[in-house]
């Protein structure tokens, strides 16, 4: 391994078949988004990115502004105001969130125990259902219960806590049919005006966009406004204009004067990562270039044409599910092409059909063993379109698709949106990857 060193570039060698096997880990959200607000260098207190956070960084007594309010921005302003040190609080949001309680708390030693003696059963249930948090979903209507039943069922979620769960445990149709999701709407809409004393903080606070955002969970955000030194701005109904030397100016003229301004906003996700370092493969075409017409594409979420043995976790139109086990998913997929790439080399081109487990004739390290001439294996391009077309129906019904965000590409300013994710589920993923792989590798040429 290789510590504090920045790829920038990788060529594929035509001649000589390599890079090897080229195996990315550049993570689904890892290039920071800064904002494109105008006079960022003028501010003269501390400026900070939550991907970036300084060792030495001190809140206390200080006039903090968050800028963003998603995943990142809801724990980021739970943990800053129950840390009860900062002067001031404002939180400029632009897209009111629906997010329920996380449910985190101290498991019990028996709890623990059966964990670990069930641990493996647990993990694969997981890597079978659809979102992969641990629970089995639901294709339960919401209209096929009564109101009295459908509120039980919305609290008693809302009391284990987890957004995956309250948005795919309750009820089957919530992401897909509107009526469906105003009931979830005004559950959470109502839990928030329960929590929320201010009646002013409460309205600023409550979504009116469909409940269609990647959800959310949290440890006590909506109870934090009811403290006197955390408040909201509507950045929607009044934007930020620019920074000044003194903090934050808004479109009505209003200057919000902070000692430290913190950007939560988020990433460049899924192919940011990708497109900044100059990958190329076949005929010197980058990453960059052959996503520039349609938006980032892939097959089954590893593999580009025309970039040979370039394997890509977590890479575009991968499962839209909890990372962990899609990640293990992946690697298992990646790891057991290479060795049927690396099989089929040494023996003039047979292949056998097997799990998606599995890496025979690959070291620990991921480099071929010695003795084995190394296979080329790369994704062919009709196949990529079809999965590219395969992964737009299955989002075509979703009402996520309605609702500017980074799981579709809106959260950049200029970027083409497209769709990112396979929406099936992990467990349907892993089946159509298994049959992919036993119908002669479809979708790969290797030689």
């Amino acid at each position: 391994m290789q510590f504090e060193t920045e790829l920038l570039s990788a060529d594929w060698n035509e001649s000589e078949s390599r890079w090897l096997w080229d195996l990315t880990g550049l993570g689904l959200l890892s290039k920071t988004n800064f904002p494109a607000i105008p006079n960022l260098e003028k501010f003269q207190g501390k400026l900070y990115h939550t991907a970036n956070w300084p060792k030495d960084a001190d809140l206390k007594g200080k006039r903090v502004g968050v800028i963003g309010n998603g995943s990142t921005g809801v724990q980021l302003i739970t943990a800053i105001a129950k840390a009860d040190e900062v002067k001031q609080l404002l939180c400029f949001q632009r897209n009111r969130q629906y997010s329920v309680p996380a449910g985190n708390g101290v498991l019990s030693l028996q709890e623990r125990k059966q964990i670990n003696e069930n641990y493996e059963e647990i993990w694969n249930q997981a890597k079978q259902s659809l979102f992969a948090f641990g629970f089995e979903e639901t294709a339960r209507p919401t209209f096929s219960v009564t109101p009295e039943v459908r509120e039980k069922i919305y609290e008693e979620s809302w009391q284990k806590g987890n957004g995956f769960r309250f948005m795919f445990w309750t009820f089957g149709d919530i992401t897909v049919d509107e009526n469906a999701n105003l009931e979830a709407q005004e559950f959470i809409r109502k839990k928030i005006r329960q929590t929320v004393k201010d009646p002013e903080k409460a309205r600023k606070l409550c979504p009116t966009e469909p409940y269609a955002r990647r959800p959310l969970c949290d440890s006590g955000y909506y109870e934090q406004f009811n403290r006197d030194n955390v408040d909201i701005v509507d950045i929607k109904a009044n934007p930020i204009t620019e920074l000044t030397p003194e903090g934050i100016k808004t479109s009505d003229g209003t200057l919000y004067d902070l000692d430290v301004i913190i950007c939560a906003t988020g990433f460049d996700a899924v192919d940011g990562n990708y497109t900044r370092i100059a990958i190329k493969g076949r005929g010197g075409e980058s990453l960059k270039e052959h996503w520039a017409e349609m938006g980032p594409t892939s097959y089954l979420g590893i593999m580009a044409p025309n970039f040979p043995n370039l394997f890509m976790i977590a890479g575009p139109n991968g499962p839209f599910s909890n990372l962990p086990p899609a990640i293990e998913t992946q690697v298992e997929i990646i790891s057991n092409l290479i060795a049927r790439a690396e099989r089929q080399n040494s023996v003039n081109g047979s292949v056998e059909a097997n799990s998606i487990n599995g890496a025979s004739g690959v070291n620990a390290n991921g480099h071929p063993n010695d003795g084995v001439k190394h296979g080329v294996i790369e994704a062919e391009r009709e196949a990529e379109d079809k999965w590219t077309q395969r992964c737009e129906e299955l989002s075509a019904a979703s009402l996520f698709r309605k609702i500017d965000s980074w799981v579709f590409e809106k959260n950049i300013p200029g970027k083409k949106n497209a769709v990112m994710f396979y929406f099936g589920g992990l467990g349907p993923y892993r089946k159509e990857v298994v049959a992919l792989v036993k119908d002669h590798m479809k979708g790969f040429r290797i030689s």
